[in-house]
This record gives structure tokens, sequence and C-alpha cells, in this order.
């Protein structure tokens, strides 16, 4: 690769948003190596050949944030927001524990099935009402799912009537708590649905049409899309991935805390989202973009543990990440580590009274 070529594929690639993503991640697992050398390793569990190590817990703890930043990426790519996401998350969790919980049963796979699928239906409902607020009644996206988030904490409270609600089923721990092949299950179940939400977008126009509903609404209704039926899929598609997550969050621990499941969840999507590079104002979105800063949240969680950062400082210590890394997305600071290519300096054509004067002498 020549110096030009390599100079212009470096430029390219420090102008994508989550490449600083990744950076910051790459940083913060090196700020944990300075206090731990150990801390990158990996080994093997001899009882059960599962891997474990803090790379692990994060891919773990990764999972649920995947769900819903890959959500919220396609919510905001209509030029909506979705608030919501960490009630849903609440009830989707509290409809799982309270159904295996009267059922019983803790080793029946048809329990558990049976739990992942209603609660999956009542976030469904959930983001239909989403859905039909924003499409077809016309209420703006933040009041719509602002009233939701409000609104779901208080369905949570009703259905686990007011308090934590704990469960035994074997087959749904294994959900949150599995392995295959020494990875976490929940992980790998994030993945697939990310690839299988990314493939769809783009390998069909539903990608594209879903950017132009965000950028020109209008234009869109114009070109032929009906924007009220892609806006009640997308913010559907966004509770059910929000349920997924509630799913893996209280399978953790096989309990439900209606006032912490979800909580504060919307940020921590608002945030992946953002530093993988799609935009608030709509029309574009990335959801390989949405993977890396799904990843970033989670490694910022754990390092906030593992340095012993005390829970009053927590938020100034995320935020101070999150504006460094959001400061070097900006194309004034990134042209400040790329030098920008300048154009080869043309030679002058000298003119005929230069040209014989340089003859006669």
């Amino acid at each position: 690769m020549s110096t030009a070529a390599r100079s212009t594929w470096l430029h390219d690639l420090v102008r994508k948003p989550f490449f600083w993503g990744v950076v910051a991640i790459i940083a913060l697992l090196l700020l944990n190596v300075m206090k731990d050398p150990t801390y990158l390793a990996i080994s093997v569990n001899p009882d059960n050949g599962n891997l474990v190590g803090n790379l692990v817990d994060i891919l773990r703890a990764s999972a649920p944030i995947l769900m819903i930043a890959v959500g919220m990426s396609l919510v905001i790519a209509t030029g909506g927001i979705d608030l919501s996401v960490g009630s849903v998350m609440a009830v989707s969790g509290a409809v799982a524990m309270v159904f295996m919980k009267d059922a019983g049963q803790s080793g029946s796979l048809g329990v558990a099935l049976g739990a992942i699928g209603l609660a999956l239906a009542v976030s469904a409902v959930l983001g239909v009402v989403n859905g039909v607020l924003v499409a077809y009644i016309g209420l703006q996206p933040f009041i719509s799912t602002l009233i939701m988030m409000l609104a779901g904490r208080g369905i949570a409270k009703v259905i686990t009537e007011g308090q934590n609600t704990s469960a035994t089923n074997d087959p749904f721990r294994w959900l949150a708590n599995g392995f295959i092949v020494g990875l976490p299950v929940v992980f790998l179940l994030a993945l697939a649905i990310v690839g299988l939400v990314g493939l769809v977008v783009r390998r069909s126009a539903l990608g594209l049409m879903i950017e132009a509903i965000g950028i020109n609404p209008k234009a869109s209704r114009m070109a032929g899309i009906r924007p009220s039926g892609l806006l009640l899929t997308v913010y559907v598609l966004s509770a059910v991935l929000a349920g997924i997550a509630g799913i893996m969050s209280v399978g953790t621990v096989m309990t439900v805390d209606v006032s912490r499941t979800g909580y504060q969840m919307e940020l921590d999507a608002i945030l992946a989202v953002v530093i993988g590079g799609t935009s608030l104002s709509g029309g574009k979105f990335s959801i390989g973009g949405a993977v890396v800063g799904a990843l970033l949240i989670a490694t910022l969680d754990k390092t906030v543990v593992f340095l012993g950062v005390s829970s009053s400082a927590t938020p100034a210590f995320k935020a101070i990440v999150i504006v460094v890394l959001c400061l070097l997305q900006s194309d004034r600071v990134r042209g400040w580590f790329v030098q920008r290519r300048k154009p080869p300096k043309e030679r002058p054509v000298p003119n005929a009274v230069t040209a014989r004067e340089e003859v006669s002498a």
C-alpha cells in the first residue's frame, strides 16, 4: 500500500464515528490493565469448560444494551426517540417472573417458553401504543414515549403488586447464565438477533425507507412510502427488543425489581446509538455502530466498578468519558489527528515572453 493510499485509508477510518468507540474501549481496558495486569486474562472453568474472566463478564453485560440500542437506532433514524425502553424492560421482566412463579414446575421448558412468549407479547402491545400515538394520533415521539415511560413502571408494579418477585425455572435461568462453546448464551443470542435485524434492514428496502422518513417525511410520502405503517413497525420492534433485554436482565438473578430493572437504560441506549454514529436528527443509522456503542457502555460500567469509583462520582466519570469521545468524533478535532492531504502544487507554465527571454539568454 502506497503512502498516499495509506493516508487516505487512515483518514477515512478516523472519520467513522465507531472508530473512536473502539479506541475508547481499548483505552478503558488498558486503564484496567494498569491497575491489574491480569485483567484481560481468560481462563477455563475446569468443572464445566466455560470461559471465565472480565471480558466474558463484559460480553454478558452488553447483551441487554445491545438489544435496546439496536431498537433505539431504528427509532432515532425515523426522527423519533423511545424513552420507554427501560420501563418496557421492567414490564417484560415482571410478566415473566409472575407467570413462572404462578406456574411452578421449575424444570419445565414449556413454562419458560410461555413466560418468554407472554412477556414479548405484552412488550409488543406497549410498542403498538407508542406507534399509534406517534404515527396515527400525531403526538411528538418524546411525549408519547415519555407517557409510556411513566405508565410502564406503574403497570409493572400492578403486575407484581408492588413487590420484588422471584421465580425458579432452570431453562429460563440457563438462557441468561448458560454457556455454549464456552461463551455466554445471552451474548450469542443478542448477536444472532442483531445480525438478523441488520440483515433485514440492510438487505432489503426497509432500511432505506426508514432513513427516508427521517430525512424528509413529506418527500418520502410523495415517493410512495407510507410512513405510518413503518413508524408503527419500528416502535413495535423497539419494544420487543426491549422486552428481550428485560428477560435477559431478570433471568440473571431470577428476580424482578420494578424500581431498578431497566432503570435509566434508555439513556445508555441513546448514548450507545450516538457513539455508533446514528444521527439524532434522523435519516441515518448504523447497526454496527450501535454494537460498538453498547460494548463501550458495558466496558465503561465494568471499569467504574473495577476502579472502585464511588456511586456519587460514577455519573461524572461516565460523563467525562462520553464527552471526550464526542469531541473526538467532531470534524474539527479529527482534523488535529489527521493531516489533510493538500493538492500537489502545479508548476507555472512560462508564457511566450518569458520563453523568448530564456532562449535569447
